[in-house]
């Protein structure tokens, strides 16, 4: 086949590959478990020939040496969700933050908003007519590679073969480097928590399943929260997926039978995601398997796409909530934390599905229980993820807050009833003594 012939013309040193790259070119990466890190090396030695090239992506598990301090002025990072790993130089002002819906990024690209030079991906073989998958992640990169002027990608076996709007050509790929790396892995920390603290979060996993229904379509990320939601759920029925993002948990329940999507409205009898952070049983589980579809972010976290699942329940969670309802779950105070991601995309689309539901979830202290998450004003600084108007149910380990429809002085009670009782006492306090509270009654 020619595409075979076309294939071994392109197949070049990682070296070689990343030799194209030059001065003041924005080079987008493959973000999550499929980083393409063999690329990203090369590409960091070259740094003394390189000047401001611009390195975007969403949140990578893997290294990003292009963030640390040695490379300034080589290198400078964008972050359209801030990961750990470049966290203290987003804080530090050595890289950027772009806060932005996931569902509206690919349209960055294709209006040339941001411009792609250069994309850096992760794939899987070639089928036998020439196609590779994006395996664990095609959120935006699959529109990324649509735009890009030059695509280098690492062929490489242990990228599962996913199935969907999942795929490029390996005509439309200019550079091949083979390689045999496993992807990255996140492995939640759920079963290793602290008595205690996992305590905590299987009461607030029990109060969020109470309001699933049978035959919801369900939202939810990675993370303690989700996990315990997910121990929780073995009494529902035909159970669907439609999300931005799943990970191991999402198996068992699988398995159990509990997750058949048969009464979705939406793709039935398929799982909808853009992407998976999780080990390699996770990978192998997606390798191939035509019960997962995978699309892009602007089709995925489309909110009126996501609305016409009936029952659609949006799970997310937040680092403060204060008495109005405001969410923020992106900053702590003026350091930015982590981003937009798909918070208020899955938020809005199951408030307009039919009997949906979208749910933040949240523990009700942080720093050992020192201080409060739900509080009397955000703290100064802190971004507002999800707004008042949109909040629907909060949820706590002490109970749920439906805020909908809510009066403020209904919404300030509401969510003192689920805050710590270490912390009633003071939040009722400042609504009572407060200009706040005089202008309600």
């Amino acid at each position: 086949m020619k595409w075979i012939e076309n294939y071994k013309t392109k197949l070049v040193s990682a070296e070689k590959a990343v030799s194209v790259i030059k001065s003041n070119q924005r080079v987008y990466v493959h973000p999550g478990a499929a980083s393409p890190e063999v690329l990203l090396v090369e590409l960091t030695k070259r740094y003394k020939e390189l000047q401001n090239v611009e390195m975007i992506h969403l949140l990578t598990l893997g290294i990003s040496p292009y963030s640390d301090p040695e490379y300034e002025g080589h290198f400078r990072h964008n972050a359209l969700f801030i990961g750990g790993n470049v966290r203290k130089a987003v804080n530090e002002g050595r890289a950027d933050f772009t806060p932005i819906f996931l569902s509206e990024i690919p349209n960055l690209f294709y209006r040339n908003i941001l411009p792609i030079d250069v994309a850096l991906i992760n794939v899987s073989p070639p089928d036998k007519y020439g196609f590779c998958s994006f395996g664990v992640g095609i959120e935006i990169t699959k529109p990324a590679t649509e735009c890009a002027k030059i695509i280098i990608a690492q062929i490489n076996p242990k990228q599962p073969r996913t199935l969907g709007n999942s795929f490029i050509h390996i005509d439309k790929i200019d550079y091949c480097v083979e390689v045999d790396e496993p992807l990255i892995e996140l492995r939640t920390d759920y079963a290793t928590l602290a008595d205690d603290e996992k305590d905590i979060y299987e009461n607030i996993g029990k109060n969020i399943a109470g309001l699933i229904e049978d035959g919801s379509s369900l939202q939810m990320g990675i993370g303690n929260i989700p996990d315990a939601v997910l121990h929780y759920l073995d009494d529902k029925q035909d159970l669907g997926i439609h999300t931005e993002m799943f990970s191991d948990g999402v198996i068992k329940l699988v398995e159990k039978g509990i997750l058949t999507n048969e009464r979705k409205t939406l793709h039935q009898g398929k799982i909808v995601a853009s992407f998976v952070l999780g080990t390699r049983k996770l990978f192998d589980f997606i390798d191939n398997n035509p019960l997962m579809e995978f699309h892009p972010s602007d089709y995925t976290n489309d909110p009126f796409i996501i609305a016409q699942n009936d029952k659609m329940v949006a799970i997310n969670s937040a680092l403060q909530v204060d008495l109005t309802g405001q969410i923020c779950a992106d900053s702590m105070g003026p350091k930015f934390y982590s981003g937009f991601g798909g918070q208020l995309d899955f938020i809005r689309g199951a408030a307009r599905s039919k009997d949906g539901k979208p749910i933040i979830g949240i523990p009700s202290t942080a720093r050992d229980g020192k201080i409060s998450r739900i509080v009397p004003y955000l703290t100064e600084g802190s971004g507002v993820t999800t707004t008042r108007g949109d909040v629907h149910y909060v949820v706590t380990e002490f109970g749920v807050a439906d805020l909908y429809g809510k009066t403020i002085r209904q919404r300030t009670k509401s969510l003192i009833d689920i805050a710590h009782p270490d912390f009633q006492e003071d939040l009722d306090r400042h609504v009572s003594e407060t200009y706040f509270r005089k202008a309600l009654v």
